[in-house]
């Protein structure tokens, strides 16, 4: 296979695939641990869609660098988010990569390599997620910011975790480890740190080697109701998320 134009394209996104097809797409910054900007936010659906279009990705691992996921991130990177136009093209951005991880026509195998306190639902929205004995799971920036979890966290945390967990969680900014993840059904399996994404690596070869179709329809299959949720709340939900990143500018202000 050669390699594709489009796996240098993305600043934060390492992008590798083996001879069985698996493709690695590794959250990183500077080939370290992510801190998520906005570019990281403008870049992610425009690689998914690429990813999809490629009839030689059979399945994708979706990791992070080193000891964490994502747990940094740069706030004013996301632009000015009070102002209405800088905010539809966030929630653009954020329902395509919600609805791209879903509709991807190949399974997608999630491997929390670590601290996971920003976009946790890129992994929970994985048809497989193994942990790293290290993980930790949480929502970080939105009770930092006083900006309501409505892109998604709301929907995915919900369908995982069940409703009380998630408003713990989407509440308060508490965290919990990778055991209590494996308790709550939110993770597949837990194994030790050095060996999480080898992990994930076995099982989405064991997965791309299923015939194309029944990869692409049992993804489809599977997601019904997650796809269901996504389509009809996230729009609620990150009109009230900007309503809240609204309310920063008048805050600044007091």
């Amino acid at each position: 296979m050669t390699t594709p134009a489009y796996f240098d394209e993305y600043e934060n996104l390492a992008l590798s695939r083996d001879e069985d097809g698996v493709l690695v797409l590794r959250f990183h910054t500077d080939g370290g641990p992510l801190t998520f900007t906005g570019r990281t936010h403008e870049d992610l659906p425009k690689a998914l869609e690429a990813v999809s279009l490629d009839p030689d990705n059979r399945a994708l691992v979706i990791t992070g660098t080193g000891d964490h996921f994502m747990k940094d991130i740069d706030g004013p990177s996301l632009g000015e988010i009070f102002k209405p136009a800088a905010w539809e093209k966030t929630r653009v951005e954020g329902r395509k990569v919600l609805e791209r991880l879903l509709d991807l026509p190949m399974p997608v195998v999630g491997v929390a390599n670590g601290t996971a306190t920003i976009h946790s639902e890129y992994l929970l929205l994985a048809d497989v997620h193994i942990a790293s004995e290290k993980a930790v799971y949480g929502d970080f920036p939105h009770p930092a910011f006083g900006i309501t979890a409505g892109d998604g966290l709301h929907v995915v945390w919900e369908e995982v975790a069940g409703t009380a967990r998630a408003k713990h969680l989407l509440w308060t900014g508490d965290t919990i480890d990778a055991q209590t993840a494996l308790q709550w059904g939110v993770v597949s399996e837990v194994v030790e740190h050095e060996r999480a994404l080898e992990r994930g690596l076995e099982i989405a070869r064991r997965l791309a080697a299923k015939p194309a179709l029944y990869r692409s329809l049992q993804k489809q299959t599977l997601n019904v109701n997650l796809r269901r949720r996504l389509t009809l709340d996230v729009p609620f939900g990150m009109a009230l998320e900007g309503l809240t990143a609204a309310d920063l500018a008048y805050q600044q202000q007091a």
